[in-house]
């Protein structure tokens, strides 16, 4: 087809305008639908995003043996000395209520036996945790939460859903009312059209950056849009050096990007290594319930030491009709892949997984930009710190896509009847032809696996720091030459979201959480125990 001008494009406005479906999206529009036209825009189908992948659950305290107290200390400890309490006290005293709200909406949770009855939740246990508290749906919880929210959405008048969207940049103005964001630039991947959406509250809910690595649990649409917009927009980035690696993603030729579930962990399964001996013990006292980036450090050790290409997850000593009980869908895929998980061994190889930093939000999910929140992976709220307690990514999402709400509800609505008199983002390029060739993907992810992944150094950090530079120039000069296209966007917003990493990753000269450098092996309370920040100069 034609090239479309840069100056022809479709006009939309709305009252709300949310980037994203996953749960932080989902939720925000159910909520600000009570309060004027909420349009959400999603890369690819409604229910396509990182929540529909977690399998584990949302953590909240749910039982008399387990207290608000214990989940916050959990929490701050698992986040390495820089999860704010303030921030994990609120949230963590919220988890509850997000829990009831769920059940409300029609999510389907897994109860456990009491007497004959199934009449209470089932609390998982999963790395980190004193106590069992993860609410689950057996072992898809995500795609039963994006179910619930997806019916929701569609059937309520108030919300417009854009499927096969895709948000190129934030649309910026200044006027009497000082800098803001007032929408944003959308591209119909399905039509090939651009599309300029005028709003006087934006609310990011992008999710995370997994597709910069070559291995990652996250869907496709993972490329970090989201942060790339807000840094280009001017907002603080920070601790963009936390990337969580899952430590068990299955390793099995056609398993793709499948996740085996922490809570396989917390139902008694044990690492090995490839000589059958268990490892986890001897590094850390929870052993096979240690944080996330203790895991995953020490299965990429025991693999090298043992030169092997990955770990094993064993379940046989338990019993399988309780494995098969328990985890369904897990257990199924894997004798889809020829592997009965009740009789042998799971092959385990950690994965990049979650982004602990992003865009810096206050209590209430609001940027540095006026007329802008951001909810869910795709911001920095300090819940997490250096690290991320398991399963505290799905009730973050939640609490702040709701705090988020009610701030942008109070946000001035006679803005939207004024369209901006200074648009600072220039309009984008035109439409060009579909993008099918991907070599430049793989450098991106091979210099981020092998320079920025879960162990680092300086010589590496800054390889691939000078890599990536060269590699946004790449970007830039495909987004403006190639003409927009869904692979232009993408490539262009992880190319700068991997910078971030590289960079902020050497800025701290210590290893803390998720972030782990040979060169300087001790955390240094002294001098690093602050956030990351990055902001756009300029």
């Amino acid at each position: 087809m034609p090239r479309q001008h840069a100056s022809s494009y479709e006009s939309l406005d709305a009252d709300f305008l949310i980037l994203g479906s996953g749960i932080a999206g989902l939720w925000a529009a159910l909520q600000l639908a009570e309060y004027g036209r909420v349009l959400v825009v999603t890369k690819k189908d409604e229910a396509e995003s990182n929540t529909n992948y977690a399998q584990g659950g949302i953590a909240a305290v749910m039982s008399q043996f387990d207290s608000i107290d214990a989940h916050v200390k959990d929490t701050l400890t698992v986040g390495a000395g820089l999860a704010k309490s303030a921030v994990v006290r609120r949230v963590i005293a919220a988890g509850p209520d997000m829990v009831t709200k769920l059940i409300n909406i029609g999510v389907r949770f897994t109860y456990g036996h009491h007497g004959k009855q199934k009449s209470k939740l089932d609390l998982g246990l999963e790395g980190g945790h004193s106590a069992p508290r993860v609410v689950h749906a057996a072992d898809l919880t995500g795609q039963e939460i994006e179910r619930a929210l997806v019916h929701a959405v569609m059937t309520h008048s108030n919300i417009r859903l854009l499927v096969h969207h895709l948000a190129i940049d934030l649309i910026i103005a200044d006027d009497t009312h000082g800098r803001r964001c007032v929408g944003a630039w959308v591209f119909d991947r399905l039509g090939r059209l651009i599309k300029r959406v005028i709003a006087p509250a934006t609310i990011l809910s992008t999710g995370g950056a997994g597709q910069v690595y070559q291995y990652t649990t996250n869907p496709e649409i993972a490329t970090g849009d989201g942060v790339a917009m807000a840094y280009r927009a001017g907002c603080r980035i920070a601790n963009m050096e936390f990337v969580q690696f899952h430590p068990t993603r299955l390793f099995l030729p056609g398993a793709g990007r499948f996740l085996i579930s922490e809570a396989l962990r917390g139902a008694g399964g044990k690492l090995r290594n490839k000589r059958g001996d268990f490892f986890m013990a001897k590094i850390h006292p929870l052993a096979d319930l240690a944080p996330r980036d203790v895991v995953a450090r020490a299965i990429v050790a025991e693999c090298r030491r043992t030169k092997s290409r990955c770990a094993y997850l064993d379940m046989t000593h338990l019993k399988p009709a309780i494995v098969r009980e328990r985890f369904p869908n897990i257990h199924d895929r894997c004798l889809e892949l020829g592997l009965d998980i009740t009789k042998k061994p799971i092959p385990v190889v950690p994965a990049a997984h979650y982004m602990c930093g992003g865009a810096v939000t206050d209590l209430q999910g609001r940027t540095d930009l006026a007329g802008l929140w951001a909810a869910g992976e795709v911001s920095c709220t300090g819940l997490h710190g250096a690290n991320r307690l398991a399963s505290n990514s799905l009730l973050e999402a939640m609490y702040f896509a709701d705090a988020g709400s009610r701030s942008a509800s109070r946000f001035h609505p006679a803005l939207l009847r004024r369209l901006p008199r200074t648009v600072r983002a220039s309009n984008p390029p035109a439409v060009g032809s579909i993008a099918k060739e991907r070599s430049h993907w793989n450098s991106l992810r091979r210099t981020m696996w092998d320079d920025v992944g879960i162990i680092r150094e300086k010589a590496g950090l800054g390889r691939a720091r000078t890599k990536l530079r060269h590699l946004i120039k790449d970007a830039e000069h495909r987004y403006r030459t190639s003409g927009t296209n869904a692979d232009t966007i993408e490539y262009r917003s992880a190319t700068l979201v991997g910078w971030l990493i590289a960079h902020c990753a050497m800025s701290r000269h210590e290893s803390r959480g998720l972030h782990e450098r040979t060169d300087f092996p001790h955390t240094d309370d002294r001098h690093y125990r602050y956030d990351t920040i990055i902001m756009r100069r300029g």
